[in-house]
């Protein structure tokens, strides 16, 4: 499937630079699989070893200390494949397993010897946690679920279609009627699916629910118990954690309450900081941050303690809440609020483009969904979300665009409608399915 990190990896890899790309994320996202695809067409020499594995069972790099130690367990798994630089790369998946290896990239590089290229799905947490990481010799990629837009491309959407789209985003213009239909008919699928690649690919071949939930609820529960570094206790108070997002997001505030965590008095924040830590930086939980003061840049005036954590995958929180069901989001029955999931598929987008996300939070003139920095205007641009026929109704949104000292021009309302246009207070309202241009 085409995935828009491969012109990425390639151009890095084509390269001169003196650094080895580690791509970061989830699991069953779909980098080994990318990563395996581009080495094969650029080097004749494609060398891939799991570490993970490696750690489970021979256990050839455990004590690999140094290059010399590296270049003799590597020549018995791969002798015959390891020539030269500009046609041998070495693909180590799951580095994470060995963090001291992390370590060892920046001498192998030095060395000059062969090409390197690493992937992790818990690295996030094993750099934040290990002091040795040569970062001037790394450069780390983050990669997430596919987009709605590789969704498209999956299901047959042209290259001359998005280019369209594309344009009548940037210009503000509305679609035809049957185009606009199409497209949120293939948006809605998208929360049916979600970007979890094995999920996608077998709800375009097979059209069977049943099947792609079975393997939504089966990546959702490995999720929740691949804490591995961790001692049971901890363990289990990630996976609470974890299992408690759906819920909280059906809830008003949408946030995890921490009391209810081991329903204990008195518990806060900081109580639980690594655990919530752990899920952010492993990549299944996305992090939106309060903001009470939202004025530029967003992230000097953050706080940790009102978080909002989302699913990494739409399809996930969609299978969670509506099981086998398809009807509630394909019909959008008047009696299921799907403001849950349209939320959590436009933090997801917002998060594969590169966004740092927060949301507004104020006791007196309520909360907006999601605020980002807009570096155009160096100004705060707030975004709301709308998925029943009231989108033109939000009391939050008005007040804060009317407050002066924010400085801020301009809000984006997504909604199910086709029609573009912008009112008297600069609010841009749009169809969902556009966030994938942002």
């Amino acid at each position: 499937m085409y995935r828009k990190i491969k012109s990425f990896i390639t151009d890095f890899l084509k390269s001169d630079t003196n650094k080895v790309l580690i791509i970061d994320g989830a699991r069953q996202i779909g980098k080994s699989y990318i990563i395996r695809e581009v080495g094969n067409e650029l080097f004749e020499n494609y060398v891939e070893i799991n570490l993970l594995e490696d750690s489970l069972n021979n256990r050839y790099f455990e004590n690999t200390k140094n290059t010399s130690d590296f270049y003799l367990q590597l020549s018995m798994i791969a002798g015959k494949k390891l020539k030269e630089k500009e046609n041998t790369l070495i693909f180590l998946d799951e580095i994470q397993a060995y963090p001291h290896l992390l370590t060892l990239l920046k001498f192998l590089n030095q060395d000059n010897r062969f090409t390197y290229i690493a992937s992790g799905s818990l690295l996030g947490v094993t750099l934040s946690q290990t002091s040795s990481i040569p970062m001037g010799s790394i450069e780390v990629k983050h990669m997430y679920p596919m987009d709605f837009e590789e969704f498209l491309i999956a299901n047959n959407f042209g290259e001359f279609a998005i280019s369209v789209l594309k344009e009548k985003f940037a210009k503000r213009e509305s679609l035809d009627e049957n185009i606009h239909n199409n497209l949120l008919t293939l948006f809605k699928k998208y929360l049916l699916s979600g970007g979890l690649p094995d999920a996608v690919k077998t709800f375009i071949e097979t059209n069977n629910i049943v099947k792609v939930r079975a393997i939504q609820n089966q990546i959702h529960e490995y999720y929740g118990m691949d804490a591995s570094k961790y001692d049971l206790e901890k363990k289990l108070k990630i996976k609470r954690i974890f299992d408690m997002i759906p819920s909280s997001l059906e809830n008003k505030k949408k946030r995890i309450i921490v009391q209810d965590i081991e329903n204990k008095k008195g518990k806060r924040f900081s109580n639980y900081q690594e655990e919530f830590d752990y899920l952010i930086n492993a990549g299944i939980a996305l992090e939106v941050k309060a903001i009470s003061t939202p004025v530029f840049p967003l992230d000097e005036n953050s706080g940790k303690n009102l978080l909002k954590l989302y699913l990494n995958d739409v399809g996930i929180l969609s299978s969670i809440l509506y099981e086998n069901n398809i009807r509630a989001i394909l019909d959008s029955e008047n009696s299921v609020n799907l403001g849950t999931v349209y939320e959590a598929v436009v933090a997801q987008e917002l998060k594969a483009h590169g966004k740092s996300l927060f949301y507004y939070d104020n006791k007196a003139k309520g909360e907006v969904d999601f605020l980002i920095n807009d570096y155009d205007s160096l100004s705060v641009l707030p975004i709301e979300i709308k998925s029943g026929k009231d989108y033109y109704i939000h009391s939050a949104l008005n007040s804060f665009l009317q407050n002066k000292d924010y400085n801020v021009s301009r809000a984006i309302v997504f909604s199910n409608e086709r029609k573009i246009f912008t009112d008297e207070n600069g609010i841009t309202y749009m169809p969902i399915y556009f966030v994938s241009f942002m």
